[in-house]
């Protein structure tokens, strides 16, 4: 499974507008230049999230995206699967029905192991992003982001809004 540039994108920018004291908001082209990502295309992104219900665009001179709702009640599986859609990665198509081995289709009656295993670790997959909250990512931050990149990103906000 490979997702897309955006999911990674948009989950940091997720992470910024959760950082963000209400009611402020900022632009997603101001939020790729924060990312050194291409604005038409994060902006894209943000929509799709908007769509979704968990950012809200807001109009006027200061308008801009913040979340929706509390960093503490969005997942990391909202976003992605905002993104990317909620279909399986693994799809079956039951090739053991075809080739000279195969037997009548009745006789097929369980998937075979290697979907029902496919399907246990994307279950797995999912379960693992859908226990993390932009909120929990965001109490990390003082144990994963360098200090001195902290003080510019702060003092960068300072400046932007």
């Amino acid at each position: 499974m490979r997702l897309g540039r955006g999911v990674e994108w948009t989950l940091h920018c997720c992470s910024v507008l959760g950082a963000l004291p209400p009611p402020l908001t900022i632009s997603g082209s101001r939020l790729a230049e924060f990312h050194g990502v291409p604005a038409p295309y994060l902006v894209k992104q943000l929509q799709k999230l908007s769509q979704a219900g968990i950012v809200e665009a807001t109009s006027g001179r200061r308008g801009g995206y913040r979340l929706a709702r509390p960093a503490g009640e969005i997942s990391l599986l909202d976003v992605v699967t905002a993104l990317e859609g909620n279909d399986h990665a693994f799809r079956c198509t039951e090739i053991r029905q075809q080739g000279p081995t195969a037997v009548e289709a009745r006789k097929y009656v369980r998937p075979c192991g290697i979907a029902r295993a496919m399907w246990r670790a994307e279950d797995a997959w999912r379960a693992q992003l859908a226990a993390v909250t932009l909120a929990d990512i965001n109490d990390e931050l003082d144990r994963t982001v360098d200090p001195k990149q902290m003080r510019k990103a702060i003092e960068w906000f300072k400046e932007e809004l």
